[in-house]
């Protein structure tokens, strides 16, 4: 604590910030696979899967949007802490008898989560903007990968404590547990966080919600295909294809998802010495346009790997890892480039515009992720994957260039 003392306002209060993102994400990822798991293991189809989260993903796109209206109006403190307190409230609601479980009250449940999650992000990468001072454009590059690459890593952790609590305490005792413990971590947080951390100086307008930005309408709109291209394989798809196809058990699939987006976490982290900080350089366009189009071609490549006599699982493991380690490097640039064209005053009005469309790409991948996995098998997910791709690559070319 003596140690914490002696930092600067702004260091404690970045840590600060990041230790609320470390902790929900925690139970975040973990809830995401104690639901797929569990659920597939009750004889639920991918769609049934799919349809869980789908009021999770939706009340995302709309939180996102109004949630950066309200943290410019209320401060951004408020904003995380009620992401934090909604998060308890969504672990509680899935704590009931078994024969209460039903499939709206689990929707209801993760739409409660959805708001949360996106509230709680919105709020930590716009204090990112607020926290960096002006014209150290290096600095903030390299503290938005640092906080998007640990929370990614967090939540391949949160994947693994999934599927441990399911089969260590099964799922009411899993999810009680992550509520006790988060409960303790948001009385922690009203105590801490700065007062008026993210409140515009002119209160902004509900019609200000949607973005004027050229710049952030289009990398949103990139971002939106980049994080369809991810989820229409990799929530419902791949999960539920290494149990039945693989038959691997949950640990096994818990374990190897959650080193996967640890490792995705990891490159994120360094993801500005890729794209040429060690030169001297800040990434724009171009270089979102040109790591979009590496990406690209990947999905394909396994879809048409799985068809031959080569083994699956070494295709698929091995072109899933280089798959996240691409990705990961074009999510931590786009974060980098959506900070870095924020306004400073309102800069959640941007940030939650840009969000909006991250969510409304995670829902429509997240439903294509079902519907097509079940009607045409984990292959054409691939491809659908590599359309994506190639439609954010294409995007990013009306992005602003710095030379």
């Amino acid at each position: 604590m003596h140690a914490l003392a002696r930092l600067s306002p702004e260091i404690r209060q970045y840590l600060l910030v990041t230790g609320n993102y470390w902790a929900f994400t925690l139970t975040d990822g973990a809830l995401r696979m104690l639901v797929v798991l569990h659920f597939h293991g009750l004889g639920y189809s991918p769609l049934e899967i799919a349809a869980l989260f789908l009021f999770y993903e939706f009340f995302g796109v709309v939180t996102n949007l109004v949630g950066g209206w309200l943290g410019a109006h209320l401060g951004l403190n408020r904003t995380m802490n009620l992401g934090l307190g909604l998060q308890v409230l969504a672990l509680l609601m899935l704590t009931v008898p078994a024969s209460l479980l039903t499939v709206p009250w689990v929707m209801a449940a993760q739409a409660l989560s959805g708001i949360a999650k996106d509230l709680n992000k919105m709020s930590a990468k716009s204090s990112i903007k607020l926290l960096v001072a002006d014209g150290q454009q290096g600095a903030l590059y390299k503290w938005v990968a640092l906080l998007t690459g640990s929370k990614n890593a967090l939540k391949g952790v949160g994947f693994f404590l999934g599927g441990a609590l399911l089969a260590g305490l099964g799922f009411t005792g899993a999810v009680l547990g992550m509520a006790a413990v988060l409960a303790l971590i948001w009385l922690a947080s009203l105590a801490t966080l700065k007062k008026d951390l993210g409140k515009a100086k002119t209160k902004p307008k509900f019609r200000d919600l949607l973005s004027k930005s050229r710049a952030i309408n289009i990398l949103s709109a990139a971002r939106l295909f980049l994080f369809g291209a991810r989820d229409v394989w990799f929530v419902v798809a791949l999960p539920v294809y290494l149990s039945s196809v693989f038959g691997w058990d949950f640990w096994q699939v818990g374990g190897f998802l959650a080193v996967w987006v640890i490792g995705y976490g990891i490159v994120q982290s360094f993801a500005p010495y890729f794209t040429g900080k060690r030169r001297g350089q800040l990434p724009d366009g171009s270089a979102a346009f040109a790591w979009a189009l590496s990406l690209a071609g990947l999905p394909a490549a396994i879809a048409l790997g799985l068809g031959t006599t080569l083994s699956a699982q070494t295709v698929l493991i091995g072109g899933l890892l280089l798959f996240g380690a691409l990705f990961a490097i074009n999510s931590s640039l786009h974060s980098y480039l959506i900070v870095s064209y924020a306004r400073e005053d309102g800069v959640s009005l941007d940030v939650g515009f840009y969000y909006m469309s991250n969510a409304l790409g995670r829902l429509l991948g997240t439903l294509l992720s079902g519907w097509v996995f079940q009607v045409w098998g984990l292959t054409a997910c691939l491809w659908v994957s590599s359309l994506f791709v190639l439609l954010a690559a294409l995007i990013s070319l009306g992005l602003p260039k710095i030379r």
